[in-house]
């Protein structure tokens, strides 16, 4: 365990809870902003529609002439951006009220969720659960690594992968079609395995209950079998599985984990939950927020988690008027700087440090310079 070493002299340095900024803010907002909308699941079947379409596509890719197969490549760019919706329409879904039939409710998350290879069941205990009441503090499975933490494949894998100031381009690229898979792995192994909080591999290791971990694998046998469908109807075709299966998944986990990467991995470690603090908001073209349900707004979605995204960037006009000197709002392209110019690991609360563990750097958003 590393140590608390965080010291604040004024009001400004101490940390505010997720409970202190919302009291605060709610009554600001509109109720509205707290209705379940039913129409903000509607971008998932609509995205469903058009992976299984592109699929069907997909399918008779080998009756075309090779010199033209280039033309499906705007269609898996389409898919893969499906995949990207899939993963936020859920996201909201499992926050949410929208959809109050359990079994409807049960039945679209793990639709959204299975090109993602994520139970439901699982990404309610890890995402729900586990990051987001403990966010950016030594028990959040999604944070960087600690600096003490076993070198082990988990944490070599994600030191190849992850953006930083020592990665290889190579692996960069690698990562950034599959680093999504290896987080869900490491986590998804530990609980189904062993779901002992004793793993070493993961980040952090937690725990589910029996009940949880029996649907949890239950889940994900019924999302293999959905894959080996796929992956059957394309009659394990290397053409139609590249252009209509891989393509599409590659490209998806790329802009979704872009997204990930800058959510957290700049900020401090927090021993309280500090959204203000521990979380970052980026600025994004406007057609990408339409899309992808506001996801840029991070900071936001971490005070409000179940709060309709239409009303984010309201919310955000009242942070930066209330607190304007602790919030993390960047362009998307300086963060991405920032991670590839910083180190990967935790050397503590608010230092960065690279695998060798020789190299020490401020960490860029700690909260007495952080950059709005």
């Amino acid at each position: 365990m590393i140590q608390n070493t965080l010291t604040r002299d004024t009001d400004e340095q101490k940390l505010i809870t997720q409970a202190e900024y919302a009291k605060a803010l709610r009554p600001l907002m509109p109720p509205e902003a707290f209705d379940a909308d039913p129409k903000q699941v509607l971008t998932l079947p609509i995205n469903l529609a058009i992976v299984i379409t592109g699929w069907g596509i997909a399918d008779y890719l080998d009756q075309w002439n090779p010199y033209y197969l280039w033309l499906f490549l705007p269609l898996s760019i389409i898919m893969g951006n499906s995949v990207i919706v899939l993963l936020f329409s859920t996201h909201n879904l499992l926050h949410s009220s929208a959809i109050k039939n359990p079994k409807l409710r049960w039945l679209l998350s793990l639709l959204g969720l299975t090109l993602l290879w994520t139970p439901p069941t699982f990404w309610k205990a890890v995402h729900n659960r586990e990051h987001h009441s403990k966010t950016n503090s030594l028990q959040d499975p999604d944070r960087n690594y600690l600096d003490q933490h076993p070198k082990n494949w988990g944490k070599w894998i994600q030191n190849c992968f992850v953006p930083s100031e020592s990665v290889n381009p190579f692996w960069l690229m690698v990562g950034m079609a599959s680093a999504w898979g290896v987080h869900t792995f490491r986590n998804l192994s530990s609980v189904l395995l062993f779901n002992d909080g004793k793993s070493e591999y993961p980040v952090v290791s937690f725990t589910v209950k029996p009940k949880e971990r029996r649907a949890i694998a239950w889940e994900l046998l019924l999302i293999i079998g959905i894959h080996v469908s796929v992956l059957s109807l394309l009659d394990f075709n290397p053409v139609k599985l590249l252009l209509g299966y891989f393509l599409p998944i590659w490209i998806g986990y790329s802009g979704a984990i872009f997204y990930i990467y800058t959510n957290h991995m700049l900020c401090r470690m927090t021993d309280e939950n500090d959204p203000l603090i521990n979380s970052v908001s980026i600025r994004v073209p406007y057609i990408f927020d339409l899309l992808h349900h506001n996801f840029s707004y991070h900071t936001e979605h971490h005070i409000f988690p179940g709060m309709n995204s239409d009303y984010y960037p309201m919310l955000q006009e009242l942070i930066k008027t209330k607190y304007p000197d602790r919030f993390n709002l960047l362009d998307a392209k300086t963060v991405w700087q920032l991670l590839m110019g910083s180190a990967r690991h935790y050397k503590d609360e608010t230092t960065f440090t690279d695998w060798s563990g020789s190299k020490l750097m401020t960490c860029p958003l700690s909260s007495d310079n952080a950059i709005t």
